[in-house]
């Protein structure tokens, strides 16, 4: 005797929405676990493995304390720069109405679409041996191209856009009600500057100095090519990390590449943990 086919179980509204979210979430931690945590697993694992002795050892050799003090100056330099002209771009793009505005806000993102091996050979083509800009520096004993200055300018054009991308939104968003009552009760451009809306965009300029230093303490490609790759001279972290894989030094070349995604990876992290902390203590004042 044949029995009547049960109707398919269907799980109510609902479920099927809370099922979907689980799977949204279970596929985001997978993406964010594969393409991150993995391969950061697997660098701290090799970096470690042949143990801390080694770790000391790398640390104490010249050309890697010298990579990473290079690293560091050029680094400070890049975020002196774009923080302070960052900035103002920012509320220049927000605040104030030009000829040209669309252009220029166009022109900030321009690092992002160019290859960083581009924006080092454009440079070898401004500095470098019959470059345009060659005879004016070298009549001045000043060499910029496979040297410090070369370096430090290409980092700085590759950085150009994260302080201001991070600052703008957050003008746009507080808008300008403050600044307006601040001038009103009789405060200067700079008063209101330093007293109102630096306090408010404090955030966004942390985040964009975050980001600018860890994109500088990485940056290869554009280094590479007006570097010279000159060991103990012009040799940052980065190119050290590439020259050590070419001579098959790998557990050095791990130990260095982990120590640059830690201080990028602290980096952010502190800066977010400060800021959950400052505004729970708002909020519960």
């Amino acid at each position: 005797m044949r029995t009547p086919s049960q109707p398919p179980v269907s799980l109510p509204g609902g479920g099927r929405r809370r099922l979907v979210r689980s799977l949204i979430v279970v596929a985001c931690i997978l993406y964010v676990g594969v393409l991150l945590l993995l391969p950061l697993v697997g660098i701290v694992y090799t970096a470690l493995e042949p143990g801390w002795s080694k770790v000391v050892e790398t640390f104490s050799r010249p050309d890697v304390q010298h990579a990473f003090f290079l690293t560091g100056v050029i680094t400070v330099i890049t975020v002196l720069v774009t923080t302070f002209f960052g900035v103002i771009t920012a509320w220049v793009l927000v605040r104030q109405r030009f000829v040209g505005k669309s252009f220029l806000n166009a022109l900030v993102d321009l690092p992002f679409a160019l290859s960083p091996v581009t924006v080092g050979l454009a440079a070898v083509i401004l500095f470098g041996f019959g470059g345009w800009l060659e005879p004016f520096f070298d009549a001045r004993g000043i060499q910029v191209i496979f040297a410090v200055p070369s370096m430090v300018l290409v980092t700085i054009f590759i950085c150009i856009p994260f302080t201001i991308r991070e600052v703008v939104p957050v003008l746009e968003e507080i808008g300008k009600d403050e600044e307006d009552a601040s001038r009103t009760l009789g405060a200067s451009i700079l008063q209101t500057w330093r007293k109102v809306t630096l306090p408010n965009i404090r955030w966004g300029i942390l985040y964009g100095v975050a980001l600018t230093i860890a994109r500088s303490i990485g940056e290869i490609g554009a280094v590479l090519i007006v570097s010279g790759l000159i060991k103990g001279k012009t040799e940052t972290a980065t190119l050290f990390i590439f020259t050590a894989i070419e001579e098959r030094q790998e557990a050095e070349a791990y130990i260095v590449a982990l120590t640059l995604a830690a201080v990028s990876i602290v980096l952010l992290v502190g800066i977010e943990t400060a800021r959950h902390r400052i505004e729970g203590r708002k909020v519960r004042t």
